[in-house]
């Protein structure tokens, strides 16, 4: 995978595209199909960044919401994979830089992609509920959606809650295999349950999603801090940024600088009657809620015998656990199947979607 990169823009990137806008989970962007988007990548990307509006901090001159989390991009494709429905990339744009990279997946824009599959007629509806095999282009790792289907149409209403998003929409179930060292390797990198960096205890874990986990008392804070707070401590974010640059090489990530792997997650005890309390950072601004394979990853640190998830976490019994990550608006729960060693072989989430638009965009 390459990491797309153009530089700023003047005047108007010539071009349209069709473009489905949809929220999925806790974010929303624009979802393409493959064919409908430049072959070229620097081509792609600097249509993509006339499309969000970047760079510039509010994307007035785009569809971007001047946040990370609505400055994103769905690629989607008919699988040619055995046993896959859908190939997809998913493309992060950075909201004040002329940056477009694909160094990460997104599982909470991954729960629109069955939708958007079967709506642009990727496959065909199998009844009142389809299933979407989606092989997740950024990390070569898939995932299985669960689409609502009744009557063969897709409907995005329903009685599934998820916290940060407001009233009920239909469930979309997602499963996850085989996700341990998508993006590093292996599910710790470096072998170690635990590293310390800049005299700090950290985890750093792969499963699904880099990140580096430690506790929030041992960067200075609480863990209960509200998302304003962490986003205006300068101080904590110069601290957790200079482990995030030394980390990078030892998570075979390489320079990340210029990436937005890996994550930042400081855990606290939980507060609501969850698993653990977790305030996030994407990498540089604070998370509202927390990302769908941040959250496995958390949750599977907290499996992880003396981590620094481990000691906060209360985590329950048995070989199949669920443990619900509690963020500043509220929860997201993963259920965790282990294997006879305690290893973590699968894990699934419950997310939503709707369709927003449906139509032409300009670059």
């Amino acid at each position: 995978m390459s990491e797309g990169r153009a530089s700023g823009r003047e005047g108007h990137a010539n071009g349209s595209a069709r473009c489905m806008w949809m929220r999925g989970g806790t974010s929303k962007g624009g979802y393409f199909l493959k064919s409908d988007l430049p072959a070229d990548t620097a081509q792609r990307d600097t249509f993509l960044l006339s499309v969000l509006g970047s760079p510039d901090p509010r994307q007035i001159d785009g569809m971007g919401g001047a946040d990370p989390l609505t400055s994103k991009v769905a690629v989607v494709s008919k699988s040619e994979r055995d046993g896959i429905d859908v190939d997809y990339l998913f493309l992060q744009v950075f909201v004040d830089q002329a940056i477009v990279t694909d160094a990460q997946n997104c599982g909470n824009i991954l729960a629109g992609i069955g939708p958007f599959a079967i709506e642009r007629g990727l496959i065909p509806a199998t009844g009142d509920e389809t299933r979407v095999a989606i092989f997740m282009e950024n990390t070569g790792q898939v995932a299985v959606a669960t689409v609502r289907t009744p009557g063969g149409v897709v409907t995005y209403a329903g009685d599934a809650a998820i916290d940060g998003v407001p009233g009920t929409h239909a469930p979309i179930p997602l499963e996850f295999r085989d996700t341990a060292g998508s993006s590093c390797g292996a599910l710790l990198p470096t072998g170690n349950a635990v590293d310390t960096v800049n005299g700090v205890p950290v985890t750093l874990i792969d499963n699904g999603m880099p990140c580096v986990v430690m506790k929030a008392t041992a960067v200075g804070i609480t863990g209960y801090e509200d998302r304003d707070t962490l986003d205006a401590d300068l101080e904590l974010k110069a601290k957790i940024e200079a482990i995030r640059l030394i980390v990078g090489p030892m998570m075979n990530l390489g320079d990340v600088t210029d990436k937005s792997v890996p994550k930042m997650m400081l855990v606290a005890p939980p507060r609501n009657g969850g698993a653990v309390c977790v305030r996030s950072f994407i990498p540089h601004r604070a998370h509202a809620t927390i990302g769908v394979l941040g959250a496995v990853s958390v949750a599977t640190a907290c499996l992880i015998e003396g981590s620094p998830a481990a000691q906060v976490a209360h985590v329950p019994k048995g070989s199949r656990k669920t443990l619900s990550v509690e963020h500043p608006t509220g929860e997201m729960s993963c259920v965790l199947e282990t294997d006879a060693s305690g290893t973590v072989v699968s894990a699934a989430l419950l997310r939503t979607a709707r369709k927003l638009m449906d139509g032409v965009v300009f670059g």
